[in-house]
């Protein structure tokens, strides 16, 4: 009858051990730190009133990756182009325009471009034709469907035959206000296609620059 009791009893004593052990090793694993954090999509665009879900990817010191999903905060600069909503992280397009997007995490940061953009059916760029010599500048206008100029929000490249050259940089300045197309010293003489794109839009405006040397 003393056996009997002692084996249940021993059973007992051997789980509570080992849920004992159990618990203890786990004390020995520690949750992976976060080192970074990056902002999903890289370059978000939403169109006015439309709405767009951004995200947070983190990156930890196992080599793991994975979203966070909570004790994140956005910022951006300037204000007023797009809202983002803190708790669900879905950014609003406001007016046209784009804006730094920062997100805060664990201490850390991550920062996105963000444009916030209309709806474009027609696109045209000004002048159509225009000249220009090495180591000077040619100022194109890109323009919508209701005339607005959108030359701020216009992506513009030169290509010769297809395909994009370097010799030709071509970039938004505010204070023209237009595309500023600046044309380098080895710039092969000849002809150039100006074209421009925009944001949600499937075509394209080109224009013809013709390069002088000096």
């Amino acid at each position: 009858m003393v056996t009997g009791r002692k084996l249940p009893i021993t059973l007992a004593f051997v789980v509570l051990v080992g849920l004992a052990f159990g618990a203890s090793c786990n004390g020995f694993f520690v949750d992976p730190t976060l080192t970074s954090i990056t902002i999903s999509p890289t370059s978000p665009q939403v169109e006015v009133a439309k709405t767009q879900q951004l995200s947070v990817f983190g990156t930890y010191d196992d080599g793991s990756r994975k979203q966070v999903k909570s004790g994140v905060n956005w910022s951006t600069v300037p204000t007023g182009i797009v809202s983002i909503d803190p708790a669900t992280s879905v950014m609003t397009g406001l007016t046209v325009g784009t804006t730094q997007v920062t997100a805060d995490a664990q201490g850390l940061t991550a920062t996105a471009t963000a444009t916030a953009f209309n709806i474009v059916t027609q696109l045209t760029i000004s002048p159509t034709t225009a000249s220009g010599a090495q180591n000077t500048s040619v100022n194109f206008n890109v323009k919508d469907q209701d005339n607005n100029d959108v030359s701020n929000l216009a992506n513009v490249v030169a290509q010769q035959g297809g395909t994009t050259v370097t010799t030709i940089n071509c970039s938004f300045d505010d204070t023209v206000p237009a595309q500023v197309c600046t044309i380098d010293s080895t710039a092969t003489p000849g002809g150039y296609n100006i074209v421009a794109t925009y944001p949600g839009f499937t075509g394209n405006a080109t224009a013809l620059l013709t390069v002088t040397a000096p």
